[in-house]
């Protein structure tokens, strides 16, 4: 149930599901994300009408192929996994991109069940409460 939103400086459709595709299947190698759970936004930047602007973290510089990955998920996975989680996607940006993996920023938002509606108007994960 992931939410992935993904910003990529000029990329062109191949790559935005190339890299949207790479997150996925990290997901689902590294915290056991079930294949069909897949919501993403995959927007391109160009440079010109939408922006994305960037700085080096220390001991990291970035240029123009930079991608930023934010997902949205439930909380509850370790350290170790989150990890994991971050190399892998690094891994799999880098060999069906070529994105360097010095450019790729993730980031994750954790949130309970109940922070969840996927239809409908309802908290498909937290059963209502009889008052």
């Amino acid at each position: 149930m992931p939410f992935v939103r993904i910003d990529a400086l000029r990329a062109d459709t191949a790559r935005l599901d190339a890299l949207g595709r790479a997150v996925h299947d990290a997901l689902v190698e590294t915290i056991g994300i079930p294949p069909g759970d897949l919501f993403q936004v995959l927007t391109a930047h160009d440079g010109t009408r939408s922006l994305m602007r960037y700085g080096d973290f220390p001991g990291t510089r970035r240029d123009d192929d930079l991608v930023y990955i934010s997902i949205t998920l439930r909380s509850g996975r370790t350290p170790d996994q989150k990890r994991a989680l971050y190399r892998r996607i690094a891994e799999l940006a880098h060999s069906s991109t070529g994105t360097e993996p010095r450019n790729v920023l993730v980031h994750l938002t954790e949130n309970e069940l109940i922070d969840w509606s996927f239809s409908d108007g309802v908290a498909h994960y937290a059963p209502a409460q009889d008052d």
